[in-house]
């Protein structure tokens, strides 16, 4: 109805831990369509005009499948500033991306994403409309976004009840960890995990079975969290 053509391309960038390549991961396996995925340095060859060959093998197979969804991983790795690199490789390389994402040759149904931490180290040609035309900033989580996460990995996790009614514990922890990424917060839930099981481990003969009735009584409480805070 417009008359223009939808965003062939999306970069993605933010803190590391932020969940770049979870959300591509996420969008991967909601939209159906053909995913391929690219981490930076394993395109890197030491073999003349090999990096470009796994290139272009990679975009012509995606244009077989379409519609396909090519997510590269580190793009810095891939694409470097032209004048920054020492390496004639990875000049190679830039030039034989620029020229797929936008050759005279029209990429069908094929939409890429990027994703770094480093958007200030990627060769300026690629940010160029027409090539990753949008720039998304995935930002450390604000404090809701804290709690969104800390309750998936809290999930099955048996919080003991006094300290978690109405989701206090949750609250409270979603409103100290300031600066935390969701990569952080997975770590904290992780370690408080570990610090009740230590609490019981003395308790335990590994040579058999652990009872039921010790499992039953597992709990992490809030104490768990604080000292858990103290090693993230």
């Amino acid at each position: 109805k417009l008359g223009i053509e939808a965003p062939k391309g999306v970069l993605i960038y933010g803190s590391p831990g932020t969940g770049k390549t979870l959300l591509a991961k996420a969008v991967a396996s909601e939209s159906d369509a053909n995913f391929i995925h690219i981490a930076g340095p394993e395109l890197v060859s030491k073999f003349v005009g090999e990096s470009e060959e796994r290139l272009r093998q990679i975009f012509k197979e995606a244009e077989e499948n379409a519609p396909t969804i090519i997510f590269m991983d580190e793009i810095d790795a891939i694409a470097p500033k032209r004048e920054e690199v020492n390496g004639e490789v990875e000049r190679r390389m830039v030039s034989q991306l620029l020229t797929l994402m936008d050759g005279m040759k029209t990429r069908g149904k094929v939409i890429i994403i990027g994703a770094t931490n480093r958007p200030n180290s990627i060769d300026q040609a690629l940010r160029r409309p027409g090539r990753f035309d949008r720039e998304i900033e995935i930002g450390v989580p604000d404090r809701n976004a804290r709690k969104e996460i800390l309750q998936i990995h809290t999930r099955q996790m048996p919080i003991y009840e006094k300290d978690n009614e109405d989701g206090k514990l949750i609250k409270e922890f979603a409103n100290i960890t300031h600066g935390y990424t969701g990569a952080d917060l997975q770590s904290l839930a992780k370690e408080a995990a570990m610090k009740s099981l230590r609490r019981i481990l003395p308790s335990i003969d590994l040579e058999e079975d652990i009872p039921a009735k010790v499992l039953d009584e597992l709990r992490v409480t809030r104490e768990d969290f604080f000292n858990a805070m103290k090693e993230i």
